[in-house]
């Protein structure tokens, strides 16, 4: 998804189900036609910045909530697991440094 009346529809459609809403409910909350809503829905028109901040305001978000992107689950799941693998690489230097250095310091003492 590359531009930005697409994201805005996606996201739309997204908050709009999550509330278990329909497009009559929420252009009635928002004062708008529902077939305008639909034809943002599917990428057909543009709304102004008075009508984004009316959707914003009928779903209860924030207006810029209806532009973010959200990341793929197979890309959320690769930054989860680089996350892990640095976590892990530096529990186990750390674990390492802790080892040289208790076998240093036995060195010493003997």
């Amino acid at each position: 998804m590359t531009n930005i009346r697409e994201i805005l529809a996606k996201n739309l459609k997204e908050h709009r189900r999550k509330l278990g809403i329909t497009q009559p409910q929420l252009a009635e909350r928002a004062n708008l036609s529902t077939h305008y809503l639909a034809m943002i829905e599917v990428v057909r028109k543009f709304p102004t910045a008075d009508v984004l901040e009316r959707l914003a305001a009928a779903l209860d978000i924030a207006p810029n909530e209806l532009f973010s992107v959200s990341p793929s689950p197979e890309e959320a799941m690769e930054k989860l697991q680089q996350a892990i693998l640095a976590n892990l690489d530096h529990a186990i230097e750390n674990a390492v440094d802790r080892a040289i250095q208790k076998a240093f310091a036995e060195k010493c003492k003997s």
